[in-house]
């Protein structure tokens, strides 16, 4: 806005800069495509918005004022600068628009997703990816706002997701399962288990973790058929994080026992750095989910739809 708020219209500055190249009104409304009449009324506009003249039109060929010969360069740099916003801004969406978006959550985005992806890419041209690993809960948020295509991400019949509510379609990609887990004592032992532990210290997922919502949901059946707490043996939360790794780091040093899905701990389990807490009662299976926008996506997003759905 300018003076007493007009508003400013960017084809007058355009209209401005070549006025002041040509020195002439016709031949500049012949080069800006416009009759000379609107030509004219729109010089007379940006000067009415400056509040000042800028041109002198009683020389010939016509010049620029004073006033117009400072507005000038500053005027050439805005409509330049303007111009490398709008070729960058379009460059930054066709990138967006070709690149594929994937959110992940923690656990996956390291153990399953790199190899996923390197097997889609023997038969696909996938060209740039970009990746957003998070928790479950900010993972779906990045899909109900449509900033990603995908989410790979943990799941089980027994529980619904807002995706699911949703009707996001989703393909199952494989299966892990969830192992109750704990460091060894000195003699080898666990160092905690369901069995031996009156109470049970627990390293639990919050809220936010989709495989803390998985527990919640599949606990209470296992918390209410084990004979373990039946016979007095309580559980007791000893601390809270969204992540596995987290949780994992801390079950290794020893503070607690921790559910882990089992492709984050093979390595331990081979190396009895870890060991298992409790028997397969208390396993818990989980599927490896893949869901998709429900609306059309780029070329090479729909391309890898076709090929895991056909699979």
């Amino acid at each position: 806005m300018g003076p007493g708020n007009k508003p400013l219209d960017l084809d007058w500055l355009e209209d401005f800069i070549t006025l002041s190249e040509t020195g002439n009104f016709s031949r500049a409304a012949e080069v800006r495509s416009i009759a000379q009449p609107a030509f004219s009324r729109h010089i007379k506009s940006l000067e009415e918005w400056a509040g000042i003249d800028l041109i002198d039109r009683t020389a010939h060929p016509v010049e620029l004022t004073a006033a117009g010969k400072k507005f000038k360069p500053l005027i050439e740099s805005i409509v330049a600068n303007l111009e490398a916003a709008r070729i960058k801004a379009k460059a930054a969406h066709d990138q967006a628009s070709a690149s594929l978006r994937f959110a992940s959550t923690h656990a996956l985005s390291l153990t399953f997703f790199p190899r996923w992806l390197a097997s889609l890419e023997t038969n696909l041209r996938l060209g740039p990816v970009q990746t957003m690993s998070d928790s479950f809960q900010a993972c779906e948020d990045l899909m109900s706002q449509r900033k990603v295509q995908f989410l790979l991400c943990y799941g089980h019949s027994d529980l619904r997701t807002k995706l699911d509510d949703g009707e996001y379609p989703v393909v199952k990609l494989g299966s892990d399962q969830l192992l109750p887990v704990t460091a060894l004592a000195p003699n080898g032992t666990p160092l905690y288990s369901f069995e031996a532990c009156a109470v049970l210290p627990v390293l639990e997922y919050s809220d936010a973790s989709g495989l803390g919502r998985i527990l919640q949901n599949t606990q209470r059946h296992l918390y209410s058929e084990s004979a373990q707490l039946k016979s007095g043996n309580t559980i007791s939360v000893v601390f809270t994080a969204h992540n596995a790794f987290l949780l994992k780091a801390m079950a290794l040093e020893g503070r607690g026992m921790a559910w882990l899905p089992e492709s984050l701990i093979a390595d331990e389990l081979k190396n009895e750095t870890l060991t298992l807490a409790g028997s397969n009662a208390w396993h818990v299976p989980v599927e490896i989910r893949l869901y998709r926008q429900k609306s059309d996506m780029s070329h090479a997003a729909e391309e890898i739809w076709k090929v895991i759905s056909a699979r």
